[in-house]
């Protein structure tokens, strides 16, 4: 695998034609804003796009989204103090590699946040459409064996969540949030074990909370979210450390 880590192994190449990106140009409107152009790039990275230790190219992208350097600089900026990039001195900006402490730090906010939004519903019963969406996406993707497409309705279903809250704040943190956990996601070469197990939890988590047992559907999202963690926490140190062990065999 290539490299994995942003603290010794070098990053993967830049990405010398930025196909598909153009067209996102539509999206920036009339003004093209440094936040816009961020929404962008976040987006892409979270797909997948751009993945962990790429760099990214000012000429290729700007020229790709019609934008000046100091605009997507700003864009970049941005996302690195979201710790979606990290720029190194004399060798430009990288889509971040995380860490094992990262992931798990992830995962400690999503507990505080998820578990603290559903037990803190009103009565019932709770705007839960955009929920059950969610959920029927990723038995769709399920279905046709599309497990990136699974991975994404699985995070959907997590922000839909977080929406019920009705907080602007909250989802503008957790969005943040779920675009870090999207890099571990995209070093993690087997999705469908990443995903599939938690398709199940997801349609029960929904259904307790259509029956209006908010107290049962906050234990099971806790359970879900501990089992989450360790799983991924597993799979990805391996993945880290066998990125590790291959820039070290390189330097050698």
């Amino acid at each position: 695998m290539g490299a994995v880590s942003s603290r010794g192994a070098s990053p993967e190449p830049s990405v010398g034609e930025p196909a598909g990106l153009a067209d996102d140009r539509v999206l920036l409107g009339r003004t093209s804003t440094a936040e816009r152009v961020a929404d962008i790039l976040r987006s892409r990275i979270a797909d997948g796009y751009f993945r962990p230790g790429t760099r990214l190219s000012e000429d290729s992208i700007g020229g790709a989204l019609g934008v000046s350097r100091n605009t997507l600089r700003e864009a970049f900026r941005l996302l690195t103090h979201e710790r979606l990039l990290v720029h190194q001195l004399n060798r430009g900006v990288f889509v971040r590699v995380l860490t094992v402490e990262d992931v798990e730090d992830i995962y400690r906010t999503r507990r505080l946040v998820e578990c603290a939004v559903v037990r803190g519903l009103g009565k019932p019963p709770y705007e839960l459409d955009a929920v059950a969406e969610a959920v029927a996406d990723g038995r769709r993707a399920a279905r046709e064996r599309d497990w990136k497409g699974l991975g994404t309705a699985n995070i959907h279903f997590h922000r839909e969540l977080v929406a019920l809250a009705g907080s602007e704040r909250t989802d503008e943190v957790m969005r943040s949030v779920f675009a870090e956990l999207r890099l571990a996601f995209h070093v993690v070469d087997d999705p469908r074990r990443l995903h599939e197990p938690y398709l199940a939890r997801n349609r029960q988590i929904l259904e307790t909370l259509q029956a209006g047992d908010r107290d049962k559907a906050e234990r099971l999202l806790a359970e879900y979210l501990d089992d989450s963690r360790r799983g991924l926490v597993e799979v990805y140190g391996q993945r880290v450390g066998a990125g590790d062990d291959e820039g070290t065999r390189k330097d050698e």
